[in-house]
């Protein structure tokens, strides 16, 4: 029960607010107060009927106060959430929401009056605006995460300076050709580099002082050539207010130009000895004539069924890239290129661009529009790494990364290329002790072992010498419009030297003998000429000169006839017999036992005369 003085005081409440029906509902000087407030203010009661609204809120929902009061809110704003306030008694706040099309942040609340809710007000903000700066301060994020993409990624070197010569930055590029840090740099004034020695001069000073562009060449202290071009950038007023350096490695435009006419001059060569081999049957023929190669061509044929990658190793000129070009052939991918690359023959700096191309801009010198590399040559066809143990071991961890994904990104790009290619490598090296010495990488070792083909050297081979000798001077008789042909005993001796050049040595003496002999028949004393530098006859007399000169290829061959009549006497039993073997006079035999000192018996030499 409510004590007198309580039912007094709401009485007398009642009368007041009765007796206020006809004057105005809020005092003047609250009702300026609330129309000079920014945000936007909206009371309703219970019915959820407009009771108050200031000047903003007018401004913002494009009505007039005194014709809309005591009108339902949603007959305004249809999809007003404040009457739900006046059901809940809850407060809300922060709320976002529109009105009139624009973006608003509103607080409500319930107006409780005598712990009784008599309506709600809301007190909201027109943030469109705010929000717009929201929108375009990530949009200038945006803009510079993408411009701090590109100074790092950019091939040339960059320096940034404010409008006083303070370093704001330098790119990775710059920090890579000069071999600084960005603590060295960043945050000091140009000035202050010279006077640590960092550079000589600067180019950035010029620029402030003349506000135009400039160039300056600068050697650094480990001797490369850089060209800086500087660019003022001016505000709206004329002021400097950033100096933007771009640096170009010189000494690398240099050798790029060299190693380029190198490359032209090399893929002549790849053109001529590409050439050779155009008739890959007559050479499988030849080098397949032994049991051993036969063996290897057995499982070249397997393989050329698969895509795997396979490693082909052996010695210098047994032919390892006939091999390559066999497995070519006869795969799925016999209509595609066959693209084979020297390893050792490019230059270190070059062959990357070589290999894998570039973009356009990716430095100085580089054609316009890019250029595609020898891989891109290669789609959809094999891939020969001849002598891969002489990659670098940069260019290892590339070609790993292309082995394993089929892609890679050319020099001074940022898009993957993908390709379709067979890969087969050859080594003359022994990549398992390369790898142990830290020379060649083990992973990229394991990638391109999966199958390994030995081709065995010619010294183990020999009964394939004769047909190689007939098939070479053959190309040669072609090639040089002549009709050479060996002797029997010239084959022979051929055939019983150890070749430590293998096919490729052999080749070129087939050739040398071509071109020097002048008689069509190669006989053994050509062969001894061609070699030594003497006749054979005079072979007998050199045996005093010894001391002159060591004990090598002369030697050698005087030790290979000796032996190579030896087992045709014994073979034959006779010297007549033995001289038809060798294809010489029986007195040209009887003549050289003695001078070997072979034995010859009496009765079998009286019966031959």
């Amino acid at each position: 029960m409510k004590n007198n003085d309580e039912k007094e005081t709401i009485n007398f409440h009642c009368e007041e607010i009765e007796d206020n029906k006809d004057k105005e509902d809020i005092p003047s000087f609250y009702l300026t107060l609330l129309n000079s407030a920014h945000n936007a203010i909206i009371a309703i009661d219970c019915d959820a009927r407009i009771t108050f609204m200031n000047r903003a809120a007018e401004e913002l929902v494009g009505v007039i106060f005194s014709e809309i009061k005591n009108t339902l809110l949603t007959s305004i704003i249809v999809d007003a959430e404040l009457p739900r306030v006046v059901k809940t008694g809850k407060a809300e706040t922060a709320i976002q929401g529109r009105v009139n099309g624009r973006l608003i942040l509103a607080n409500r609340t319930p107006i409780i009056y005598h712990g009784k809710i008599i309506g709600a007000v809301s007190v909201f903000q027109d943030i469109s605006d705010l929000q717009a700066v929201v929108n375009e301060l990530e949009l200038v994020k945006q803009i510079n995460k993408e411009l701090n993409t590109i100074i790092d990624s950019v091939y040339d070197g960059l320096i940034i300076a404010d409008g006083k010569g303070v370093i704001l930055r330098i790119s990775p590029s710059y920090e890579t050709m000069a071999s600084v840090k960005p603590v060295d740099f960043v945050g000091k004034s140009v000035m202050q580099l010279v006077e640590e020695g960092f550079v000589s001069e600067s180019i950035t000073m010029k620029v402030l002082n003349t506000k135009k562009q400039a160039n300056l060449s600068i050697k650094t202290k480990s001797g490369r050539d850089l060209f800086h071009s500087a660019v003022p950038v001016f505000d709206e007023n004329g002021v400097i207010n950033r100096v933007v350096t771009v640096i170009r490695d010189l000494t690398e435009l240099t050798n790029l130009r060299r190693k380029l006419e190198e490359v032209e001059a090399e893929k002549v060569i790849y053109h001529d000895e590409l050439k050779k081999i155009k008739d890959l049957d007559g050479v499988r023929n030849l080098v397949s004539y032994s049991s051993k190669m036969k063996d290897v061509f057995q499982l070249a044929d397997r393989l050329s069924q698969f895509d795997t990658t396979v490693l082909i190793s052996g010695e210098s000129g047994v032919g390892k890239e006939i091999v390559a070009r066999y497995i070519h052939e006869n795969s799925r991918r016999r209509s595609k290129p066959f693209i084979r690359v020297n390893c050792g023959a490019i230059p270190d700096h070059l062959l990357e661009s070589e290999l894998f191309g570039y973009e356009s801009g990716a430095f100085t010198g580089a054609s316009k529009g890019g250029k595609k590399g020898l891989l891109d040559a290669a789609e959809g066809g094999s891939f020969l790494f001849d002598e891969i143990s002489e990659l670098p071991l940069l260019l290892q961890v590339k070609l790993l990364r292309f082995l394993q994904d089929r892609e890679f990104i050319r020099v001074g790009g940022s898009v993957p290329v993908h390709l379709n290619i067979r890969f087969i490598a050859t080594s003359n090296k022994d990549l398992n002790s390369l790898v142990i010495k830290g020379l060649f990488r083990p992973d990229l070792f394991y990638r391109l072992n999966v199958v390994q083909l030995l081709i065995p050297p010619l010294r183990d081979r020999k009964e394939e010498i004769p047909a190689m000798i007939m098939l070479f001077i053959k190309r040669f008789n072609e090639k040089y419009r002549q009709n050479k042909q060996f002797t029997r005993y010239g084959i022979h001796m051929l055939r019983n030297y150890d070749w430590p050049g293998n096919i490729r040595e052999l080749e070129n003496t087939v050739e040398r003998l071509a071109i020097t002999c002048p008689d069509d028949l190669i006989t053994h004393n050509h062969i001894l000429a061609s070699i030594t530098g003497k006749r054979g006859s005079d072979m007998s007399t050199s045996s005093q000169n010894a001391s002159d000169s060591p004990k090598n290829l002369k030697q050698s061959l005087n030790d290979l006839e000796k032996e190579t009549i030896k087992q045709a006497y014994e073979q034959s039993g006779s010297t007549r017999k033995a001289a038809l073997i060798l294809g010489i006079n029986q007195s040209t035999v009887v003549k050289k036992m003695k001078k070997y000192g072979l034995s010859i018996s009496a009765l079998s030499y009286n019966k031959e005369v």
